[in-house]
């Protein structure tokens, strides 16, 4: 081997340019650590939650379907092809919706990946000593200096007691170049208060993540149901979704395994201001815990506005209210049928109120099935709690019934009722009238107690009226969870706004002998206070001469009244 090859063997190979990152981590990886540290940033985690509030307004504004699904249709139908194009972006079903359930989860992961490195953060800065003294005190924006007789080590011991309540630390430090010329070793004190604003913030912050939590599980295993009642002592049993009018089920309950408990109405009174307005509604009711119970298990409760009946875990609240007028028909052959039907208000300020009910024939009366179906009697009209007449138009003056009477209009045909199929409660089936199948007979105001006769003899008579409610049983399984999570945010945001994080530094320096004032033979110290305050813009505050002052006081009570204040 040549000295030249010699030369080249023993050369240091040179350095490997560094490889290029693979395709995965330029592509996918660093693109998905740049989105993750954009959505669980508190800036992020903000305008989410401004979203989410106003995403909420619609639900506000407009009818929901689950809340009431005929007016929501009616309002479709309304507004035609806007109110189409309004249903596919899912504005009647907003808090059910994919782009809300989106907004929701998206400000739950970001709040989450935003406050667990906070939380760790905090954990350490928990037990991590007082930040050590600046080089320079002076350059605070509070500071002060003096020379105290006594040693470095006495004053230490006398600032630290007066420190009582902030975590403080002291330091003893031989002099260094930048020092100047002392007479011993350097003593400072840190301390440091107000580690509760911090912990203020994030309990606030989680607050809001489990109130977030709670609503999500509630809405997944609560149910509500509604029902209308008429309060002569009608009720319900809460067995299945089947005893109620509409049911809204969470995704995890199935209707089986509802709190078993029972209710009655017994009676129903309202009161309503001069202008026709409601001022409060109270139904009397009886309820008992459990089916089949005794009699005597039966309590009763009056529930108003607001002040829902609370059974079995559940809430019963009164929703609404209305009239049920009361009608019998006589058959020609002095058999007798009786209704009471729900009608619908359609002006809350004067009750007045549409409804329609429907009358099978007596059994046996018409053996034939298609003569029976051509001879029920339906009736639909108007319900006015105080008449008021304008022309011939029944019309109401008030919402209180002081003077019940009906406009109806009577027909006799096929009402619908073996069809098997639906109908609406409050109205009869336009089509049925179109196709004949329905005709005419009579259209009469009818007061209480009179009735008008058909001509084929059948009797139609005003009764009366009841009062109906439509109560909603409710069944929320984290409410005290979501009320706990808003009385602990309260308190998180009153820590964090009250509390002031607050550092003080003490730096004590024995006073160099040859100083003037030092011939005394008395020990003199260098006293350096610095005050920050972390978190207020407006600095310490007024007062922090004195307040550091008191610092270097002996026990007594002038010095624990200023220690307050720091």
């Amino acid at each position: 081997m040549t000295r030249a090859d010699t030369a080249v063997a023993d050369r240091p190979a040179a350095p490997q340019p560094p490889s290029r990152p693979h395709w995965i981590f330029r592509r996918v990886l660093w693109p998905l650590r740049n989105l993750w540290r954009s959505l669980t940033s508190m800036r992020t985690a903000l305008v989410l939650l401004f979203l989410l509030a106003l995403a909420a307004i619609p639900g506000a504004l407009l009818p929901q379907r689950k809340l009431n699904e005929q007016k929501t249709l009616r309002y479709i139908a309304d507004h035609g092809t806007f109110g189409t194009w309004m249903d596919k972006l899912q504005l009647f079903d907003v808090f059910s919706s994919a782009w809300f359930t989106a907004i929701y989860v998206l400000l739950f992961v970001s709040l989450v990946g935003c406050l667990t490195p906070r939380l760790i953060e905090h954990a350490r800065s928990l037990r991590a000593k007082p930040v050590a003294a600046p080089r320079n005190l002076g350059r605070l924006p509070r500071h002060i200096s003096t020379t105290v007789d006594g040693s470095p080590e006495d004053i230490a011991d006398r600032v630290t007691s007066n420190l009582r309540g902030w975590r403080r630390n002291t330091v003893v430090r031989e002099p260094t170049d930048r020092d100047a010329s002392t007479a011993g070793p350097i003593v400072e004190v840190s301390a440091e208060k107000g580690y509760l604003r911090e912990f203020g913030n994030l309990v606030f912050h989680f607050a809001l993540l489990a109130l977030l939590v709670s609503l999500a599980v509630g809405k997944l295993y609560g149910y509500e149901g509604t029902r209308s009642l008429v309060a002569d002592g009608e009720g319900l049993c809460n067995t299945s979704t089947a005893v109620y009018d509409s049911f809204r089920a969470g995704a995890m309950v199935d209707g089986t395994d509802l709190n078993p408990f029972c209710i009655k109405v017994n009676s129903f009174s309202a009161t309503f201001l001069p202008n026709g307005q409601p001022d409060m509604y109270n139904a009397q009711m009886s309820y008992t815990k459990g089916i089949g119970t005794a009699a005597g298990d039966w309590h009763d409760r009056s529930v108003k506005v607001n002040d829902p009946l609370r059974v079995a875990g559940d809430r019963v609240y009164v929703l609404g209210n209305g009239f049920a007028p009361t009608f019998t028909v006589t058959f020609p052959n002095g058999e007798k049928r009786t209704q009471t039907a729900l009608f619908a208000p359609n002006d809350m300020q004067t009750m007045l109120s549409t409804g329609a009910v429907r009358f099978d024939t007596p059994a046996g009366l018409y053996p034939d099935e298609d003569v029976r179906r051509k001879n029920q009697i339906a009736i639909e009209g108007l319900f006015a709690p105080t008449a008021d007449y304008q022309g011939t138009l029944l019309s109401s003056s008030s919402p209180a019934p002081k003077d019940p009477q009906v406009a109806i209009r009577i027909y006799k045909g096929d009402t619908g009722l073996d069809t098997g199929m639906p109908q609406n409660a409050y109205s009869l089936d336009q089509s049925l009238v179109d196709q004949g199948r329905l005709q005419r007979q009579a259209q009469v105001n009818l007061a209480k107690g009179q009735s008008t006769r058909l001509a084929d003899g059948t009797v139609v008579s005003f009764d009366g009226y009841q009062r109906w409610v439509s109560v909603q049983i409710s069944h929320d399984p984290t409410q005290g969870w979501v009320l706990a999570s808003a009385v602990v945010m309260l308190i998180g945001l009153l820590v964090s706004l009250l509390v002031r994080r607050r550092r003080i530094w003490v730096r004590l320096i024995p006073a160099d002998p040859g100083q003037p004032g030092t011939d005394d033979g008395k020990r003199r110290t260098v006293v350096e206070i610095g005050g920050l305050a972390r978190t207020d813009q407006a600095g310490w505050g007024e007062g922090f001469e004195e307040q550091a002052a008191g610092l270097l006081e002996p026990d007594g009570a002038k010095r624990k009244s200023r220690l307050r204040r720091l």
